[in-house]
């Protein structure tokens, strides 16, 4: 009895040594006390979007955002209208809308290339905030993927009050969540997937396990814990945010067996994706049916075919551009222009965090020596090359946008 007391106060003192010797959580990792949640679903689509922005103006002074503006800006929900000269609808204001939907630890800034794009081509575009996204990373820490899929809801339902025909688009977890919803609404006539999440890490499912002692050591709901400088998304990543993609991967999976899409759909991804399975991405196309279906796979080798794909339904682009020092696309790199002034190839934001926390003064080059530093995906072969900036927008956009002109031309 003596030996289980001294292993059981072996295991409190480490426990104790733990949560003296870690650095605190800042403010930032907290629940910000402002729910972001679905709170009236009766709301108009301009009244949530005001609501919102009220919300993220209230936790973003508390917590000293450089530029408020332009972070409320780029974290709110937003809406575009078509021009006048557009097709109107017989019994509704337009005949086609899109749903916009960012991904985990996002914000709607990444759907405002895509929405001047769908917005020219005479779409009515609404783009939603996921709850938990936009405030601060702690928000993040209770949020469900039920809470994420009411939103998606919400959207598709304002979106059907003003259109005959919805599309919805998503990045990421915003495509898997467009893809839950088309499977239960019926109204939904065909997707827009970047980069969708249908598969991620197995080990995501352990992600919650940490409530079993995070109580002693809140440092343990974290995976992540970055400085969070980025103004559009957040850079520290808790558990449960892993815990909630891989439970909304799980359900999406059990409801597409044996249920193949049948409405049309068009898909974008990086063949060098580390952060979900790209793989999933080509299965999925490969067994839905539609022949209007394409797939934009970037690829660092366009004349590789994998065997059974089918070649009808397949663009595969070369994601390599030597003169700008880019390797591979990647995740992140789908849905926002090399131009962009945040996340382009000579914007504000550069993506270094991979080095932060186990070497320091890579982290310091890979962010003050640009001359020196290479673009792509975090893959292994990248990051032997040199100093490796995770590529955030996409030098083939021009091309997406052709490629998605072609897809909406025709449809029916």
């Amino acid at each position: 009895m003596s030996q289980y007391k001294n292993i059981v106060l072996s295991i409190l003192l480490l426990f104790v040594q733990t949560c003296v010797t870690a650095s605190p959580l800042e403010a930032r990792h907290q629940d910000s006390g402002f729910s972001t949640k679905m709170s009236n679903g009766n709301l108009a689509f301009p009244e949530y979007i005001a609501q919102t922005r009220a919300t993220l103006a209230k936790v973003r002074s508390g917590n000293g955002a450089v530029d408020m503006e332009r972070a409320i800006n780029g974290n709110s929900p937003f809406e575009l209208k078509p021009a006048e000269s557009c097709p109107k609808g017989q019994n509704k204001p337009y005949r086609r809308g899109i749903l916009l939907t960012h991904g985990l630890t996002d914000s709607p800034y990444s759907m405002h290339s895509l929405a001047s794009f769908f917005q020219e081509n005479c779409f009515r575009v609404m783009a939603i905030l996921l709850p938990g996204h936009g405030t601060q990373p702690g928000d993040l820490l209770d949020v469900t993927w039920q809470d994420w899929a009411e939103m998606e809801a919400y959207g598709t339902n304002k979106l059907s009050a003003e259109v005959e025909e919805i599309f919805l688009g998503g990045y990421s977890t915003g495509g898997a969540l467009s893809i839950y919803q088309s499977l239960i609404d019926s109204r939904v006539r065909g997707l827009f997937l970047f980069s969708p999440a249908l598969n991620v890490s197995p080990k995501a499912a352990l992600a919650n396990l940490h409530k079993i002692y995070s109580w002693l050591i809140p440092r343990e709901k974290w995976i992540d814990i970055k400085p969070d400088k980025d103004i559009y998304k957040y850079e520290s990543f808790p558990m449960n945010a892993a815990a909630q993609i891989y439970a909304l991967t799980q359900e999406l999976q059990d409801k597409l067996d044996g249920h193949p899409m049948k409405i049309p759909v068009f898909a974008a991804a990086s063949e060098q994706d580390i952060t979900v399975s790209t793989s999933a991405t080509l299965n999925f196309m490969e067994k839905a049916p539609n022949p209007a279906n394409r797939l934009v796979l970037y690829t660092t080798n366009v004349n590789q075919v994998a065997p059974g794909r089918s070649a009808e339904k397949l663009e595969r682009v070369n994601s390599v551009f030597p003169e700008w020092r880019i390797l591979s696309a990647a995740h992140t790199a789908i849905t926002l222009p090399l131009e962009d002034p945040h996340y382009g190839i000579m914007g504000e934001y550069v993506n270094c965090l991979h080095y932060l926390s186990d070497q320091p003064q890579k982290y310091n080059d890979c962010i003050s020596n640009p001359e020196q530093a290479y673009w792509g995906e975090l893959t292994d072969a990248n990051l032997k090359a040199g100093n490796l900036r995770r590529l955030m927008a996409n030098p083939n956009f021009p091309q997406l946008k052709t490629s998605m002109k072609k897809f909406i031309d025709a449809l029916p």
